[in-house]
């Protein structure tokens, strides 16, 4: 059995690892989301390094909008807008370069909902 929770711990570390780098790109790519990304790190890491969760927890940038949505459930208002105003501006770039409506129909029926969620979700405890 030992066997098995070791590799099992190193799968959840590298899906630690690879949800962590494909979070800090989103970091820089304003249409690739972050947070999403750094908590199914932080869920893994703390199935595999006690160290890397704290590490990511207690980061300065990274651990507050982790910590807000696995205490209350929240997305700051910073974080709406920015992923309200992406979702519109992806959107209207869409339309400008021409995509058929199709997949303009998918693509707001998809942003929608998304947008739906993260809009109903509180701000977090301070408001």
């Amino acid at each position: 059995m030992h066997k098995v929770e070791a590799e099992l711990r190193w799968l959840w570390l590298t899906l630690g690892l690879v949800f962590l780098g494909i979070g800090l790109v989103g970091v820089v790519l304003p249409v690739l989301p972050t947070t999403p990304f750094l908590l199914i790190a932080t869920a893994a890491f703390a199935k595999s390094s006690p160290r890397l969760h704290a590490w990511l927890l207690a980061h300065p940038t990274l651990g507050p909008p982790i910590r807000s949505w696995q205490e209350h459930g929240a997305i700051s208002r910073n974080a709406k807008r920015l992923a309200t105003g992406t979702m519109a501006a992806t959107f209207a770039v869409s339309a400008l370069v021409g995509l058929p409506w199709q997949a303009l129909l998918g693509q707001a029926l998809l942003m929608g909902i998304g947008a739906a969620f993260i809009l109903t979700r509180p701000a977090g405890p301070k408001g």
